[in-house]
């Protein structure tokens, strides 16, 4: 059967260190944002980290990377993304010396990768800015993160610059908009931070990215680097002009983050958006000359489009986006109200390609939902998972389209390849993995893993470059 996808297409499988790794507080790591944030994005922050924070522990993945690997491996992974915690190698942030047992431990876990010839493909900031950058500078609102940043990046390109091919610079760097502690450790509560603050803090994001695309070509000359936006497609409500207008600006506010990445300067429809808010960003002298190191490649998480409307009486928003936006009375959610748009997919890969002419990676794609164990009639225990099966089946469907349209698309990971804690809600039953970890909401558990029925198609959609889809 033929297939639309490329030889040497990058098939594989993401995670976040803090929602896997756990040894929060072990081999020399300090504390992360993540490590106070017990119930995840909605919830109340706590001084210190608590029991019932499901992310201290994760799934072990510090303890068992040997083991998942390995299955990993037997789906026939080309590609894992995954992340260094900031906190693991400068424990504080503001560190002048790194942390050795850090260092090593993502050595040794690339190492595992490329036994079994799987690519590491690395975020470099991934919703857990160090505790102490947070509390002591609050966060991205202060230029000196740059600085820290730097020195990080520094150490992880110069020590993994022989492992490490494909890197992020941070993660969906966009919800700082909507989540500025979880995005940008940025420690003055929401409701309190000035739009001038924010968006200071996004320009002081920008150009540390910029610098770690410039820093990580001089180190590494064949390294391909990326940024990494949180995809929302918008649709229109209706045909009413003002609800196309209220769709482009929504999109602007998104589209801004990959304009600044891919072309190198701020676009005018943001030099309007900031005068009529009144907002002047500060540039110090060489950011501007920064901003022109651009990435190789645009990267991206896609789970839901939205809808937007200029009537105010017609804003109910959507449960569980991120970014907000207008639920679609054309399409299904899951059980976390995300509704479901495989052609938004489609959409979104040819919206980017023709902005930006680059490579496209989509390293965020799956489904969160309640997974049920049961016996597999073999003296073993499995999960029955059709529905994950037909969304993850759905969406490919539509990458093959977009390929076809002449998208070039580099490669895919969906999220959560093995079961982790929730970021939005910090919950394990919210599951997206193709392998399942026992482990429930209150903490109890094995830690065993088990394979999923999803664990075998999706080995034969690797194994037949995606002529298996439907």
């Amino acid at each position: 059967m033929q297939t639309p996808f490329p030889e040497g297409f990058l098939w594989g499988g993401a995670v976040a260190a803090n929602q896997c790794e756990g040894a929060y507080n072990s081999y020399g790591k300090g504390l992360s944002t993540q490590d106070v944030m017990p119930q995840g994005i909605a919830g109340p922050l706590t001084e210190e980290p608590t029991e019932n924070n499901l992310k201290l522990i994760g799934i072990d993945f510090y303890h068992r990377y040997k083991e998942d690997v390995k299955l990993f491996a037997e789906m026939g992974f080309k590609v894992f993304r995954t992340s260094i915690a900031w906190s693991r190698i400068y424990p504080n942030g503001d560190d002048l010396t790194p942390n050795e047992q850090g260092l090593q431990f993502y050595d040794d876990l690339f190492d595992e990768c490329l036994k079994y010839g799987i690519e590491p493909l690395v975020t470099l900031s991934h919703y857990e800015t160090p505790l102490h950058l947070a509390k002591e500078y609050d966060g991205w609102v202060n230029r000196k993160l740059i600085g820290f940043y730097e020195r990080y990046v520094t150490t992880v390109f110069n020590r993994y610059k022989d492992k490490v091919k494909y890197w992020l610079t941070f993660n969906e760097i966009n919800s700082i908009l909507e989540a500025p502690f979880m995005s940008g450790g940025i420690y003055t509560p929401k409701e309190k931070l000035s739009k001038q603050d924010l968006y200071q803090a996004v320009h002081h994001e920008l150009v540390a990215s910029a610098l770690a695309v410039k820093l990580g070509h001089e180190i590494m000359p064949g390294a391909q680097i990326g940024c990494m936006v949180l995809s929302m497609p918008t649709y229109p409500l209706t045909p009413n002009p003002d609800d196309v207008i209220a769709c482009m600006e929504s999109e602007h506010k998104n589209d801004f983050f990959a304009d600044v990445h891919a072309r190198g300067e701020y676009p005018n429809y943001m030099k309007r958006y900031f005068r009529d808010h009144g907002i002047e960003i500060h540039f110090e002298p060489g950011d501007a000359e920064l901003l022109k190191n651009t990435v190789d490649f645009i990267s991206f998480s896609y789970y839901v489009s939205i809808c937007e409307t200029g009537d105010p009486e017609k804003r109910i928003a959507g449960k569980g986006n991120l970014l907000g936006g207008v639920p679609n009375p054309h399409l299904e959610a899951s059980e976390w109200g995300w509704q479901i748009d495989p052609q938004g997919l489609r959409y979104v890969l040819n919206r980017f390609y023709d902005r930006y002419q680059k490579p496209l990676f989509i390293v965020e794609n799956g489904l969160g939902a309640v997974d049920q164990l049961t016996d597999d009639g073999n003296g073993g225990k499995t999960v029955q998972d059709d529905y994950r099966i037909k969304y993850l089946n759905d969406h490919l469907v539509q990458v093959g389209e977009a390929i076809l349209d002449g998208v070039e698309v580099m490669g895919y990971t969906t999220w959560g390849c093995i079961d982790i804690v929730s970021a939005s809600t910090a919950e394990m039953k919210k599951r997206y993995g193709f392998i399942y970890v026992d482990r429930n909401n209150d903490g109890t558990g094995t830690l065993a893993r088990y394979k999923k029925k999803s664990f075998d198609w999706y080995k034969e959609v690797i194994g037949t470059n995606g002529a298996t889809l439907e």
